[in-house]
């Protein structure tokens, strides 16, 4: 048989790996949100002397976090949920024990940083984004499914509450998306966010990739579903390493390429599929230990970025009104800011995080090889 670089039956796709590509562009997107988030926080917002780029890829980052998402989890869990080794409830529980911790934490972090500040005399420089009514939607993670609440505080978290909701979903999506073909699947996604963009468009003036926050889950579940579609075609289809990488490669040139000039929505989103598609679709013949550890912090990163950006600039803004610090001074106060987030971040992943997470995986493992009077216990998950 002829070889070719696209192919359902030449070879077999490679199973999804640590310490990869996947992996590398988790921390990258990571990464970038943070300078998204505190790119205005210098003495000139970034978006305004740098390029708007800095601004507005904030949607164009979340796009990315969210198609990830469905690809990874499709790929992990997927033939556990449809097999019935894990039950959709199980999944749900895993996955929400995985995110809810570590973002209830932050939150209250943030309490008691306002608290204190309060009690010290200094009041928050934007008193509206620390409204007490906005905060039990935003520390329950209900914002985004249709709670009202949730603006302002650790604002970022709007985008995990949104997943809740894809995860509470996902067995049934899976099953859906097994019964179609690998090309249908994401010819049918795609063309089912098409739709959801122009449904919104038409009845509440928005592309569904600016949807307010009590519609998060509207925005969000179009786009984890393409990822989950992604995750299909790549189970199923075998795409050469090296087409994988010259796509890889090309995607981001082209994805950056078009945000140069413009938004350009709707082509981005090709180019993140591809980038993740391409990125999945390369062999991990010598896993990074350094990389899987930085993907592994990336949610640290994402869920604690803000609160450290608050915590810094807060001290920073005083000191500066205080002492009339320079604008070069005040830029090296904004790196060390964005340093501190990294800093603060592996150290909460490394001394917090993960060993709670081990604790709740040791509880889960207790829970599932417990005697029951209704039957036997499940299977201890692999």
């Amino acid at each position: 048989m002829a070889w070719t670089a696209i192919s359902t039956r030449n070879e077999t796709p490679p199973t999804i790996a640590r310490g990869g590509w996947l992996d590398a562009l988790r921390f990258i997107v990571a990464s970038l949100i943070v300078l998204h988030h505190f790119q205005a926080a210098g003495p000139h917002a970034l978006a305004e002397t740098v390029h708007p780029v800095f601004e507005r890829g904030g949607f164009l980052l979340t796009n990315f976090f969210l198609i990830d998402s469905g690809y990874v989890l499709m790929r992990v869990y997927g033939a556990r949920v449809a097999s019935g080794r894990m039950s959709g409830l199980d999944f749900f529980l895993k996955r929400t024990l995985r995110v809810f911790p570590a973002h209830l934490m932050m939150g209250l972090g943030l309490v008691a940083l306002v608290l204190a500040g309060a009690a010290l005399g200094f009041a928050p420089r934007n008193p509206e984004w620390f409204r007490w009514d906005q905060l039990p939607a935003q520390l329950t993670l209900t914002q985004s499914l249709g709670v009202p609440g949730g603006l302002g505080w650790n604002a970022p978290s709007w985008s995990i509450s949104a997943l809740i909701g894809c995860y509470l979903v996902f067995p049934w999506l899976l099953q859906a998306l097994h019964r179609l073909g690998p090309w249908t699947a994401l010819a049918g996604m795609a063309g089912l966010y098409l739709l959801a963009n122009a449904l919104t468009w038409a009845l509440l003036d928005y592309p569904v990739y600016q949807m307010p926050m009590a519609y998060g889950l509207i925005r969000a579940l179009p786009l984890f579903l393409l990822g989950m579609a992604l995750a299909v075609f790549a189970e199923r289809v075998w795409i050469a390493p090296r087409l994988a990488r010259v796509t890889l490669l090309a995607a981001a040139i082209g994805l950056a390429t078009v945000q140069a000039f413009d938004k350009h929505a709707l082509i981005s989103l090709v180019f993140i599929s591809l980038i993740i598609l391409a990125a999945g679709a390369i062999p991990v013949t010598r896993p990074s230990r350094l990389i899987e550890r930085a993907a592994v912090v990336s949610f640290a990163l994402f869920i604690s970025n803000e609160v450290v950006r608050i915590a810094w600039f807060g001290a920073v803004n005083v000191a500066v009104a205080r002492f009339g610090l320079s604008e070069p001074v005040q830029w090296g106060l904004w790196g060390a800011g964005v340093l501190a987030a990294f800093v603060f971040a592996f150290a909460f992943n490394d001394l917090v995080d993960q060993p709670l997470q081990a604790r709740i995986r040791d509880w889960r493992a207790k829970r599932r090889r417990r005697p029951s009077t209704e039957g036997p216990a499940l299977p201890a998950e692999s």
